[in-house]
């Protein structure tokens, strides 16, 4: 029979029908909260359902399942929930595309994504499935939004916000990338608007002291994007003296040593206090200049290579430490959001001073030494401190010598014993913005009375419901469509019984999924969010698997809710995630897949051509978890083939189910061992590839075991079979059953346990010890592995072919590295 017809044999797609519902019918996923078994809690990201399922989802499903199957394999009990991120932007986006209502739409894709999920055999446990837009969840997100405004956590204010002008809505500032919607791409503008904020701030230190014990398990520039979005540092808030104005103005720094660099003040032009400090002399010159401004993106006003320009506003600050009246400048390179909106202007210290003291012909003074040979313009690096005060200034403080570090304490203690100013910590982190202007998301369960202002809706009148809304038109305008459903927004006041309205924004869907993994360890529990005592029981979650664009957004978020969680006494842990697996892209021939481009893969096409199997395997065999695969370079193709070669050993496997392998091939035994005990680890170390890798190697020493004389019948044949179809089970699952099936076991392979090995078989006899004499190969020593170095250096020196090498030249040096390297210098 030719390798083509032995193939065929093997029916993929009848393997599939076979054991899916069997699996439908056992659910050997299903979590015991009760079971005496360790808990392992494995999450993956959930996904929005906005279509069907593509390369992305196949390849984290892919990986997340490795880990979650092996655990079963060791013998814990493992929660392994799925669910939908099902409100949000995405779903709202791709339903009006598709002319059709959110509602519909998404639970449409709902049901295709779950029964993709459900042909693809990922071990999810689908009793605990959950939407973040059924009323039953969002309930819960809205009494947790009031638990949170009872603690101060969530407020109301106006400010400048992102703003953008595709998806008419508010962004969060996480939401920006590179002035761009991280939705949709477009470039983000500013408008003024009153929303509603959660007070991040509020745990912005923990939240940076935790990333220290993250850094052990969670990948470093994840660690690092949220190290750097919050951005801690340390310096001072100085007090100018403004002309003609009781209040004075207070800047933030981060080096006050450079005070007496300080010739001017800039003021965010589009900031409240710019229009108040601007004389009327100047004003019509700064409103032509605000004008112009508003119609240009944050992007463009923060671009390194842009001219910069501002406007006089006519006022002077004073300087509180050398008393020189400065000008106060509006302009566009500083933001209003920005602290109080004004930056106090050190030309020599800050590049786009330099550059605006330039254009402008403000002055300019270094007040930190440059290093020798340096011909750049400003200098914000270590140096002793000069000009501080420059000579002939008569000044109250005097730094010059010092170093960075000590001229700022010495500044910041001039400054607060002159009451001019305090040191302090700055966060770049702000609170985030959750209102949005959309309708499909949560409501935001507040009315608003003109007697009685905020009012929360009573919690037993939620969930507030979302209203259907079918037949209105959903199209972004800039407001809710909500505020038009005058039937839904127009309501008594729940204090007064008065005239009142409910709030017509919905809440970022980033809410939503800041806590879902917490409904997951109890999803019918109706007294509250979660029940405490099973979410205790399962969290933190162990592993936690998705994509690195979530590195600030989602996963800051969801720390943030945990640690107020637990300061409300509802958990116990105050981090979510105990480690994290970031997976790359699926690109096609080098490039992300787009239409547009015409180099999409269906995941659709490939499972219909090669199987689940083969694509789950090529997915994980591609490389490490983290890098991209490019479809283009894979074989999904050979993978199938190695599936039929591995399926082929458990039908030629004759010896008795329960057969010791006791005098078996011991050579076999050997490798079979070795595999098992290499895949262990492997797998813990996330080097899922090399794991198959080594499977196959399994496979290719058993069917040569077989054809090369110990026969189908050696019990050895079974154990390494058997091995093969244990291992099978975390990538090939049909694959593996069926072959537990032939092997003589009853379902499921998924449950089986990890095989046992003897560990006298993992005891190497011998090992090669490789001679180099400088650098290259001369010799190779069979020796035991517990050889001494002394030992092994003097069999390397005895040895033939080293002392012909050596050829009587001297022995400087011998490197020993047993048991396994000699090197000699001559």
């Amino acid at each position: 029979m030719s390798e083509h017809d032995e193939a065929a044999t093997y029916d993929v797609r009848a393997t599939q029908d076979k054991w899916l519902p069997v699996w439908d019918r056992m659910e050997p996923f299903r979590a015991d909260d009760d079971s005496p078994r360790e808990k392992k809690y494995a999450l993956t990201m959930f996904p929005y359902p906005s279509g069907d399922l593509h390369m992305g989802h196949a390849e984290v499903t892919a990986l997340h399942d490795v880990i979650a199957r092996y655990w079963w394999q060791r013998g814990y009990e493992v929660l392994n929930p799925m669910g939908w991120d099902s409100f949000g932007l995405p779903a709202e986006n791709a339903a009006i595309r598709n002319n059709e209502h959110p509602a519909t739409y998404t639970y449409a894709n709902i049901e295709t994504q779950y029964e993709s999920f459900r042909r693809y055999g990922i071990s999810f446990d689908w009793s605990r499935r959950l939407h973040t837009s059924d009323p039953e969840y969002y309930r819960w997100t809205q009494w947790l939004f009031l638990k949170f405004r009872e603690r101060g956590l969530a407020y109301r204010k106006n400010s400048p916000v992102n703003w953008c002008p595709n998806d008419q809505t508010v962004l969060a500032n996480e939401q920006v990338v590179d002035g761009r919607c991280e939705r949709c791409g477009h470039e983000v503008t500013k408008r003024e608007l009153t929303q509603w904020y959660f007070k991040i701030t509020e745990y912005a230190q923990e939240l940076l002291d935790e990333l220290d014990n993250l850094e052990a398990t969670w990948p470093a520039r994840v660690v690092a994007a949220q190290r750097n979005w919050i951005g801690r540092s340390e310096g001072a808030h100085v007090s100018f003296a403004i002309e003609g104005r009781d209040e004075p103005v207070t800047v933030y720094t981060t080096r006050p040593d450079t005070i007496f660099g300080t010739t001017f003040l800039v003021v965010a032009v589009d900031s409240p206090l710019a229009a108040e400090l601007v004389t009327e002399g100047q004003r019509e010159a700064f409103e032509a200049y605000r004008e112009e401004i508003r119609k240009e993106t944050e992007i463009e006003r923060l671009s390194a290579d842009r001219p910069k320009t501002g406007v006089d506003l006519g006022v002077t600050a004073t300087n509180p430490v050398t008393g020189a009246q400065i000008p106060v400048w509006a302009t566009d390179y500083v933001l209003a959001d920005y602290g109080t909106g004004a930056v106090m202007g050190v030309p020599g210290g800050d590049q786009r001073d330099w550059e605006f003291a330039t254009v402008m012909g403000l002055e300019i003074i270094r007040t930190t030494q440059t290093p020798e040979g340096f011909d750049g313009e400003a200098f914000h690096g270590e140096g002793p401190a000069i000009n501080s005060p420059a000579d002939g200034v008569d000044a109250p403080l005097d730094i010059n010598g010092l170093s960075v570090a000590e001229a700022k304490r010495a500044t910041i203690d001039f400054l607060e014993q002159q009451g001019t100013g305090k040191g302090a910590v700055n966060f770049r982190l702000r609170d985030w913005l959750l209102s949005r202007q959309r309708y499909w998301g949560v409501p935001i369960p507040i009315i608003h009375c003109e007697t009685d202002g905020e009012v929360a809706v009573p919690y037993d009148q939620l969930p507030l419901e979302l209203p259907e809304l079918r037949g209105a038109d959903l199209k972004p305008k800039g407001v809710s469509p909500l505020a038009a459903a005058s039937n839904w927004v127009d309501v008594e006041c729940p204090t007064c019984g008065g005239p009142a309205k409910r709030d017509s924004d919905t809440m970022d869907t980033f809410v939503d999924s800041s806590w879902y993994f917490l409904r997951y360890c109890s999803p019918g529990y109706t007294e509250g969010p979660f029940d405490v005592a099973k979410a205790n029981a399962w969290m933190a979650a162990d592993i936690y698997v998705g994509g690195v664009e979530h590195a600030v957004l989602h996963l800051l978020y969801a720390r943030f809710f945990t640690k107020v969680l637990r300061d409300m006494g509802m958990l116990e842990v105050g981090e979510p995630f105990a480690a994290q697996l970031n997976q790359g892209f699926v690109i096609n021939r080098g490039k992300k897949m787009s239409k547009s481009l015409g180099n999409g893969v269906s995941l659709g096409d490939q499972l219909a051509e090669f199987g689940v199997d083969a694509v789950r395997l090529t997915l994980v065999f591609a490389g490490p978890p983290e890098d991209d695969i490019d479809w283009a370079d894979m074989s999904p193709a050979g993978s199938l083939r190695f599936i039929q070669r591995a399926w082929r050993l458990s039908g030629d496997v004759t010896s008795p189910v329960g057969a010791s392998p006791e005098g078996g091939d011991v050579a076999l035994r050997r490798i079979t061992a070795r595999t098992v005990h290499d895949a262990a680890e492997l797998v813990e170390a996330y080097r899922f590839n090399v794991m198959i890798a080594k499977v196959m190697e399994l496979v290719n020493a058993t069917r040569k075991a077989i054809d090369s004389g110990c026969g189908p019948e050696d019990p050895a044949v079974r154990e390494a079979t058997e091995a093969v179809a244990i291992l099978l089970s975390l990538v090939a699952p049909y694959t593996a059953e069926e072959m537990w099936e032939r092997l003589g076991h009853e379902p499921t392979v998924a449950r089986a346990g990890w095989p046992v090995v003897d560990p006298a078989l993992l005891v190497e006899e011998s090992v090669v010890a490789v001679v180099q004499i400088q650098g290259k190969v001369r010799a190779r020593l069979d020796v035991a592995p517990d050889i001494s170095e002394a030992d092994l250096e003097k069999l390397a020196l005895a040895h033939a072919d080293v002392v012909r090498a050596i050829d009587g030249r001297e022995v400087r040096k011998v490197i020993v590295r047993a048991p396994k390297l000699v090197n000699v210098v001559v």
